[in-house]
C-alpha cells in the first residue's frame, strides 16, 4: 500500500521541473529478490519485506503520482510518501530519521557537511537544464547577463538558481555585489516578477512556463552549459545499514526508473494528470516537456558526478557563500548498481 502525506510542517511546493527531480533506478538482482519481479507477486508469507514501511520524500506532481500508470505501484513493502518544499528540508528529514530516501539537487548535501548531518548519495538522476533560466519581462531591453549590472535580480538562495546566477555573472566579470540581488521564494518571486518589481528572475520549473503564458516573459539565458543537470538520490545512512531496508530502497529506486521511463514515453497523459494535480493548464506541461534539454535518466555514481558537485561547492566557497572549502567525496556511496530497463 502506497500513500502520500503532506507534512504539516512543510509548505507544499508547486511542481519543480517535471521529470527533472524524480527518484531513479538502482540494481535489484544482487539482493536475491529477482524472483519477486517488479509486479511484487511474492506472497506475504514468502516476502520478508512485507512488514516494512519505506519513508520516501516527494514533491507534488512528481513521479510518485504516476506509479499506477507506469505499472510500478505494487511494491513488496509499504511506501509512505511525504511532500516537501525543498531539498534542504529533505536533508533535515533524512538526518532526523523520519525518511529513508529522497531526491534533491547537488546543493543541499553540500550545506549538510558543516552541520555533520550528511545523507549518503547513492545515485544520480540526469535531467533537464532548460528548466532553469534567467527570465526577463516581455518588453525588457536586456539582451545579455552582462547588462544586469545595477539591476534587481530575484533568485532562490542555496538552490540551483543561486549557483546559476553566480556562475553566469562570473562569466561576465560580475559578482552578486554588482547587482541588486533579491532573495525570494519561488512563489514570492513569481509575484514580484509579475508585478514589475524585478528586472530579471533566475528560476526553475513550472514557474518559467507560468510567467511565459501569463505575462509573455522571455528567456534571457537557459542553464544549458552552466548546470550539470544532476539531481541526487540521497538515503538515510542508518537505513543503508539495515539489510532489508537497503533492499527496499534498491527495489524502490529501480521502480522509479521505470516510472520515469513511462513519463518520458507518455507526454500527453503525463501532462493531463499534472494539470489536474496542480491546477495549471495542460499546455504549460507540454511546453515544459517539449523544451527540455534531455529526457530524465538514472546513472550510477561516478567520478564525473562527484567532480560536478565539488565544482558547485568550490564556486560557493569562492563566492563567499560557504565559510570554508569543503570536500564532497565522503558524501557518496558507490555500492549501488543499476539494472538495465
Amino acid at each position: 500500500m502506497n500513500k502520500h502525506i503532506t507534512q504539516g510542517q512543510f509548505n507544499r511546493r508547486e511542481f519543480l521541473a517535471a521529470g527533472s527531480f524524480a527518484l531513479g533506478a538502482l540494481g535489484l538482482s544482487s539482493l536475491g529478490l529477482a524472483s519477486m519481479g517488479l509486479a511484487g507477486r511474492a506472497s506475504a508469507a514468502d516476502n520478508p519485506l512485507s512488514a516494512l514501511t519505506l519513508g520516501v520524500a516527494t514533491y507534488r506532481g512528481q513521479d510518485s503520482y504516476f506509479v499506477d500508470e507506469a505499472g510500478t505501484a505494487a511494491t513488496p513493502y509499504k511506501v509512505e510518501y511525504a511532500e516537501f518544499a525543498g531539498g534542504n528540508l529533505i536533508v533535515e528529514a533524512l538526518a532526523s530519521g523520519s525518511l529513508d530516501v529522497g531526491g534533491m539537487s547537488e546543493i543541499p548535501p553540500i550545506f549538510s557537511i558543516q552541520s555533520h548531518r550528511q545523507p549518503r548519495l547513492i545515485a544520480v538522476l540526469q535531467g533537464d537544464v532548460n528548466n532553469q533560466v534567467f527570465l526577463i519581462p516581455k518588453d525588457s531591453p536586456l539582451e545579455s547577463v552582462g547588462q544586469l549590472r545595477g539591476k534587481r535580480v530575484g533568485y532562490v538562495r542555496s538552490t540551483t538558481s543561486h549557483y546559476f546566477l553566480i556562475k553566469a555573472l562570473k562569466e561576465q566579470g560580475l559578482t552578486l555585489n554588482d547587482i541588486t540581488a533579491v532573495v525570494l521564494t519561488p512563489q514570492d518571486g513569481f509575484s514580484a516578477f509579475q508585478s514589475g518589481q524585478l528586472d530579471a528572475w533566475v528560476i526553475y520549473g513550472v514557474f518559467i512556463q507560468l510567467a511565459k503564458f501569463r505575462s509573455g516573459a522571455r528567456v534571457l539565458k537557459t542553464a544549458l552549459g552552466y548546470l550539470s543537470g544532476n539531481y541526487l538520490i540521497a538515503a538515510r545512512p542508518a537505513a543503508l545499514d539495515e539489510p532489508l531496508r537497503r533492499q527496499a530502497i534498491q527495489d524502490y529506486i529501480q521502480r522509479q526508473a521505470r516510472t520515469l521511463e513511462w513519463i518520458n514515453d507518455n507526454p500527453e497523459p503525463w501532462a493531463t494528470k499534472s494539470a489536474q494535480l496542480l491546477g495549471v493548464d495542460k499546455a504549460v506541461f507540454l511546453d515544459m516537456y517539449n523544451s527540455r534539454s534531455q529526457p530524465s535518466r538514472i546513472i550510477e555514481v561516478n567520478d564525473q558526478a562527484i567532480a560536478s558537485q565539488q565544482e558547485v561547492a568550490d564556486l560557493f566557497f569562492d563566492a563567499g557563500v560557504l565559510s570554508q572549502r569543503l570536500d564532497v567525496g565522503p558524501l557518496w556511496d558507490r555500492s549501488f548498481r543499476l539494472l538495465p530497463l
